[in-house]
């Protein structure tokens, strides 16, 4: 993709790049499905595992409420920082396609979790995230309505956040074939 001069692919590259990929898709459905996968190793010290990602390696464990020391990534934080930037990538492709001129922007997720859940101190506490909200802050040029309507794209292309709204099937089990 031929960039600009301030580094970004202008309305018209970005959509001669992705062109022919919905042409394909269109006409072959079966080729956009694509598998995504992480593998955790469990680590040899510690109570933590180790996910080798795109961006190095993460080392997750305990959040301090939950009894760690707060030197390891909380899973719950790792999943945060996933959709903060899966939006943001949205956000700057959905900005791009609409012509929408974006100087800076930050993407904020925060979400909340009862440590009585994953202690199991309370079975009536739930486990995991219970809300994610998204701050967005953008300078850009659009004007309020054009901004509501990036946020709104974003959202909804945002593909972490839609697994977030609409969460799939999840089954823990070994590996076939064991």
């Amino acid at each position: 993709m031929t960039e600009t001069v301030s580094g970004l692919p202008t309305a018209e590259q970005l959509r001669a790049v992705q062109k022919p990929l919905k042409d394909r898709y269109k006409e072959d459905p079966a080729t956009a499905l694509v598998t995504s996968s992480a593998t955790a190793r469990l680590a040899e010290d510690g109570i933590a595992a180790v996910v080798d990602g795109t961006g190095g390696q993460v080392r997750a464990g305990l959040h301090p409420v939950a009894g760690g020391d707060g030197s390891e990534a909380c899973s719950a934080d790792i999943l945060l920082e996933a959709v903060a930037a899966c939006a943001g990538v949205t956000l700057r492709s959905v900005a791009t396609a609409m012509g929408v001129t974006v100087r800076s922007g930050e993407v904020r997720a925060t979400g909340t979790w009862d440590a009585r859940g994953t202690l199991g101190t309370d079975r009536e506490a739930p486990v995991g995230l219970t809300d994610v909200v998204l701050e967005i802050d953008l300078d850009s040029d659009a004007d309020e309505r054009t901004t509501a309507r990036l946020l709104e794209m974003t959202e909804r292309y945002c593909v972490i956040a839609q697994t977030l709204r609409t969460p799939p099937s999840l089954t823990v089990r070994p590996p076939e074939g064991d």
